[in-house]
């Protein structure tokens, strides 16, 4: 197992090289860079521009820019944030800490919700609850996740019930611990369901036919005729054996949640990497996109070894060589 980690992570390498290049290349492919807004400012002299243009060698080709960035990614330099005027190291690190807490709630609250209802669904298959919630799992996966956040939020503006935008109120510095608590639970719940109930519907889907197709084993069989309960039979055998595809899409969900929340951060107004990507973009801030992207890339491709790892500690069987 160590050394199959090993050579996953050293792929890391050529993947996030090529998947940042190709970013790079296409934000360069728009016209113009950030500081074409800046030369329309008498303010600032043709001069300074020039000056900083040979500094971040924007001067040259793509290719020479993306050398000497990748140069400095070695040293842990991302580059420097014209918009923010700041490191993109620094803006990153505030920022992916919002999208964590967000993806976070909303994994925890998809997988929670959605194993017990596919094996609720698979034990009590074609009864009225299962209709239902095979139903309401349809409707889930057909409702665009902006289309629902936007309902949501039309919702929390005409009752008051929760924020309709933001991570913190107007007054969270003057909180207290618990209170500052519950203020971030209230801006967290309109995106964590937005997010989770397109994951729960899938979630719950596969986890229901897993059940179903492990309770016509044969094994399954064979513990009822040995007269054991039908709790200790669908808990402790079929659900362990069912429950190891869905760990084999851990990376995907959680992958799929980050890149997911991007949309969903726009619209809630959630100051995350997915919002702080679309504000890279609108301001043509060439090194705060290419390490935003860099940091998602590698937050997607970590989420699959760590899927790998876990499917191989679940089932013994599992070996990687």
């Amino acid at each position: 197992m160590a050394s199959y980690i090993a050579r996953r992570l050293l792929s890391f390498i050529p993947l996030l090289i090529i998947m940042s290049f190709l970013g790079f290349f296409a934000i360069n492919l728009a016209p113009g860079n950030y500081f074409d807004t800046l030369k329309q400012n008498p303010q600032i002299s043709q001069e300074t521009i020039r000056l900083y243009e040979q500094k971040y060698h924007l001067d040259k080709n793509v290719f020479i820019q993306y050398y000497h960035w990748a140069a400095n990614i070695l040293r842990f330099d991302f580059g420097y944030s014209f918009a923010y005027k700041r490191p993109v190291a620094v803006v990153l690190k505030s920022r992916l800490f919002n999208t964590f807490i967000l993806s976070l709630c909303a994994f925890l609250f998809s997988w929670f919700v959605a194993i017990p209802i596919g094996i609720y669904c698979a034990v009590h298959q074609y009864k009225l609850g299962d209709k239902i919630f095979s139903f309401l799992s349809f409707a889930g996966l057909s409702i665009p996740n902006f289309f629902f956040a936007l309902i949501l939020l039309y919702f929390a503006s005409r009752t008051g019930i929760l924020p309709t935008g933001g991570m913190h109120s107007l007054n969270y510095e003057e909180l207290s611990f618990f209170p500052r608590f519950l203020d971030l639970l209230r801006h967290l719940a309109i995106p964590t369901i937005v997010l989770g109930t397109s994951s729960i519907a899938g979630l719950q889907r596969l986890m229901r036919g897993n059940m179903l197709e492990i309770l016509r084993k044969q094994y399954i069989t064979f513990a009822r005729a040995k007269g054991l309960s039908e709790s200790r039979v669908i808990y402790l055998h079929a659900v362990r054996n069912a429950i190891n595809p869905m760990v084999t899409i851990f990376g995907g969900a959680l992958s799929g949640l980050l890149s997911g929340a991007a949309l969903t951060e726009i619209i809630c107004s959630w100051p995350g990497l997915g919002s702080l990507m679309l504000e890279a973009v609108r301001s043509q801030d060439l090194f705060l996109f290419a390490g935003d992207l860099l940091m998602m890339g590698f937050l997607l491709i970590l989420g699959y070894l760590i899927a790998d790892i876990l499917l191989a500690w679940v089932d013994p069987r599992i070996q990687y060589q």
